[in-house]
């Protein structure tokens, strides 16, 4: 398909849409892929001054009324949630945003602490700051993916805004304020709103702004502010130049790392956005003219830099582009050494190897670490405390450390013993078939397996039968007509003592 643009100019309504024919374009095919029923190829031939013998070809425009093209309603969708922001649907429900909710016409965000990054239909991204309030009051697409009509209306607050430049050219993408409007096509650029006025700051391209009938053209590297008194000028400044930034690696496999810059202003603001997801990492103001990076997680950014002027307003911003990619290191194990016996609550030590990690303590009844006991919370210091005490037994610690989100590594492994004794096995159930019969015990968390002795005699003497079973479960054939008991104590590889549960009677008919 080939490429449309408004027939009127900027800041007004959009009566047409001239449309310029490629290769393989035709009228008939433009009607069914554009018009809205009842319109069709021969409405656009007359419209156009044109017939059947007399058809536009490649190269040439054909002008379509706005009001005859196919209209669809289009959801912009919350790409990355960052805080506490909420979203006020058109039939009054209020509710937290959350990534990847749709929002549709009639829509509005009001961000408290927070701030979200939203994604339009056309690819066109909206980053909301915090303490705003946006309204969404029409995304309409007009008969092709790509052309949009793009109504927002800022209450207060700010927006940075990266207006796609479609290729057909006929969209339409508006902000309004209390106290003004801004049209644009293609365009980086923020704007404020507060019961003083508005003010706009243009990074790419070209914004039409102002109040209606004293609207200008701002262009890149400028900035513009109106009053919220009605019939108010633009009054327009040069915004201050970027910082200029010390170079950083493009990829950083240690942080802290230090970011530094030369510049005439006393104070600057910094952003960090997450170019995978679009998310709003930081956003500070500092005096100086240095900052460490720290506390990423292993991905792709973007440094946002910029002056501020004695009002507060930030100037063109120093783009730098990093990856952070750390490593997680395994790490030593101090404290307690291998094969220790200790208390109930051990204190745990460790060094760590790598750079900006974090570690967590775990605890399995066996080497292979099937099922964690116990865990420590994930922390940046090299020893801690459970905040559980463990049972007596055998017991086997190691260490994880993460680094960047996504790397971890873990330690060799430590033996541990908890001194004391094994508690004593109840006996659950016991369950008769003919003259069989089947025991059940509770298990104890440290046993490796449980010993049973089987007597005529409540004093278990003599012993009739006494087997180590490794479950919690055991069978035995006995004698119709006899009494017997039977009791259980729990066994650990380590060095603990354990006690005989309490006996109990079976007996088969």
């Amino acid at each position: 398909m080939g490429s449309g643009v408004p027939a009127n100019s900027s800041g007004t309504a959009l009566a047409e849409w001239v449309y310029t024919l490629q290769k393989d374009d035709s009228v008939q095919q433009l009607a069914t892929q554009l018009l809205a029923p009842p319109h069709n190829a021969q409405q656009l031939l007359k419209h156009n001054s044109l017939n059947n013998a007399l058809l536009p070809v490649t190269g040439e425009q054909v002008r379509i009324p706005m009001d005859w093209l196919k209209r669809q309603s289009q959801p912009a969708r919350a790409t990355s949630v960052s805080g506490l922001v909420q979203l006020l649907t058109s039939n009054g429900q209020r509710r937290p945003l959350t990534v990847n909710t749709l929002i549709r016409a009639g829509d509005e965000l009001l961000s408290g602490s927070g701030n979200t990054t939203v994604t339009l239909a056309e690819g066109s991204e909206i980053r909301l700051s915090p303490h705003s309030r946006l309204a969404f009051n029409r995304m309409t697409q007009f008969g092709k993916p790509g052309m949009m009509d793009t109504r927002l209306r800022l209450n207060r607050g700010e927006v940075f805004t990266n207006v796609k430049e479609v290729v057909s050219g006929g969209s339409r993408f508006e902000i309004e304020t209390p106290s003004a409007t801004a049209a644009v096509d293609g365009t980086q650029f923020a704007i404020q709103a507060n019961d003083g006025g508005t003010s706009l700051q243009v990074i790419n391209g070209e914004v039409y702004f102002g109040q209606q009938g004293h609207s200008v053209d701002v262009p890149a590297g400028y900035g513009a502010h109106v009053t919220a008194q009605p019939g108010g000028d633009v009054r327009l400044y040069k915004l201050a130049p970027p910082p200029i930034v010390a170079d950083l690696p493009a990829i950083l496999r240690k942080l802290p790392a230090e970011l530094q810059w030369q510049s005439l202003a006393k104070t600057h603001k910094l952003d960090i956005f997450d170019t995978g997801s679009g998310r709003w990492v930081d956003s500070r103001t500092l005096a100086g003219d240095r900052f460490d990076i720290s506390r990423l997680n292993n991905g792709r950014y973007e440094i946002q830099l910029a002056a501020l002027d004695y009002q507060g307003i930030a100037g063109l911003p120093a783009v730098v582009p990093f990856n952070v990619d750390l490593q997680a290191r395994a790490a030593k194990l101090l404290e307690p050494v291998d094969d220790k016996t200790t208390t109930n609550q051990p204190e745990f030590s460790w060094g760590l190897n790598g750079d900006n990690e974090i570690a967590q303590i775990q605890i399995s009844a066996t080497p292979q670490f099937e099922n964690l006991v116990a865990t420590s919370e994930w922390a940046q210091q090299s020893e801690a405390q459970l905040s559980q005490q463990l049972s007596p037994g055998q017991y086997y610690w190691r260490v994880k450390t993460e680094a960047g989100g996504d790397s971890t590594a873990t330690s060799n492994v430590h033996s541990l013993i908890i001194d004391g004794s094994l508690p004593p096995v109840k006996i659950i159930s016991v369950n008769y078939l003919d003259q069989q019969v089947r025991i059940f015990w509770e298990s104890v968390e440290t046993a490796t397996k449980y010993r049973l002795q089987l007597s005529a005699d409540p004093d278990f003497y003599p012993i009739i039968k006494e087997a180590d079973i490794p479950g919690t479960s055991a069978g035995l054939r006995l004698i119709p007509g006899k009494r017997y008991f039977v009791r259980l104590k729990a066994v650990s590889d380590g060095p603990l003592a354990s006690r005989w549960g309490p006996a109990r009677e079976i007996y088969i008919d």
